[in-house]
């Protein structure tokens, strides 16, 4: 299949009185990093699922490369769910070469992709063993293997970090970049902002099953907070509290980071600061992706 645009346009998905997604709509291109992340109970999962064809839509659709996902298109896509899918009593290679084949690959195949993705993803001492015998990150990494064994085309995964230690998060990062560079879109969940931050090229905010920002971390950051870190050694404790438009958010070592308001005159606060002396640093800092989070949360509620 070659590169193809995931679109999810205008999902709607509701149990009862309860509302779990609500004309939801994003794409991800092909070669992109798409980052899904919102609290507990947001809809990121019903999304996932709906996007799998798991779970169908009470309205809006998904296509890929402009055609609603069938049956064979949903083979090349590799998903890793939340919870746990494997057979615990199979064994690592076995269950690998048994998941590739369910996707229509030829199992000698099946066989090398499992033994290329145990190596890659540090299973090698494991390979024979049973699945229930591995610790959870274990499992997560023989998942990952799963959802990659037979070389998808899309890449859908619902908290792929979760359970990794430090070493597999780092393969799991440069993995996902690869087949982003190779012209697969990637679509994944995270509750770990720093780690979707640092990999995304976008990002979307679900809250209460509804999608409330989309935009790399610069567009989402435009019109939101502007902070300064000022150095300024000699600065009396205060001296930044009465300045209009300005609010102090941490002070440290001599250092004081501050949030200004639209349309507050940094000059002056510049000015104010070389009142107290010496200026060290004067730099404007970019929120994080984790206080994005919370100002557009906040701000929608």
């Amino acid at each position: 299949m070659p590169p193809a645009v995931l679109e999810v346009d205008r999902v709607a998905k509701r149990y009862g009185t309860v509302v779990a997604c609500a004309d939801v709509s994003f794409t991800v291109a092909p070669g992109e990093l798409f980052g899904f992340v919102g609290s507990n109970g947001a809809g990121k999962t019903t999304i996932l699922r709906i996007v799998l064809g798991v779970l169908a839509p009470d309205a809006g659709q998904v296509r890929l490369g402009g055609a609603p996902i069938t049956l064979a298109a949903r083979r090349r896509i590799g998903y890793l769910p939340e919870e746990r899918g494997l057979y615990p009593r199979m064994r690592v290679h076995e269950h690998l070469v048994y998941l590739g084949e369910l996707h229509g690959i030829e199992v000698n195949e099946a066989h090398r992709a499992a033994d290329y993705w145990i190596a890659r993803l540090g299973l090698r001492d494991r390979r024979d063993d049973q699945i229930q015998r591995l610790s959870l990150g274990n499992q997560q990494r023989v998942q990952l293997a799963a959802a990659l064994v037979h070389d998808p085309d899309v890449l859908v995964l619902d908290e792929p970090f979760s359970g990794l230690d430090p070493v597999a998060m780092d393969t799991l990062s440069e993995v996902l970049r690869e087949r982003a560079a190779a012209g697969a879109p990637v679509l994944f969940s995270s509750h770990q902002l720093d780690l979707v931050e640092r990999l995304c090229d976008r990002i979307g905010i679900i809250q209460n099953g509804r999608m409330i920002a989309v935009g790399t971390v610069d567009e989402l950051s435009a019109d939101g907070r502007y902070e300064l870190l000022v150095d300024a050694p000699h600065a009396p404790p205060g001296w930044a509290d009465s300045l209009p438009g300005v609010e102090v958010l941490e002070v440290h070592n001599g250092r004081t980071r501050l949030h200004l308001r639209n349309g507050t005159d940094d000059q002056a606060v510049l000015t104010a600061a070389l009142a107290t002396g010496p200026v060290r640093e004067f730099t404007r800092v970019r929120p994080t992706l984790a206080e994005l989070y919370r100002d557009v949360v906040r701000s929608e509620r």
